[in-house]
């Protein structure tokens, strides 16, 4: 899950070397917190929070796989 939320959010901003994907498992919930430059907020999160919820979506389905909740912070 990790790896899939780096790539898609390396390929919509400016400065890829600066995302950073942290994990966090608490029981069957693991957290994605995706970590991007300042100036790359909006690009991650889009207009009215389109791209950001797209994100969830995508790791969603593909968490339904596991049997595992995921959640996506952006931060």
């Amino acid at each position: 899950m990790k790896d899939l939320v780096e790539v898609i959010a390396k390929a919509l901003v400016d400065n890829p070397d600066e995302v950073v994907v942290t994990e966090k498992e608490n029981g069957k919930t693991l957290t994605l917190e995706l970590h991007v430059a300042p100036s790359d907020m909006g690009k991650v999160i889009g207009k009215q929070g389109r791209i950001a919820k797209a994100i969830r979506t995508v790791v969603k389905a593909a968490a339904t796989e596991d049997n595992r909740k995921v959640d996506v912070d952006i931060i």
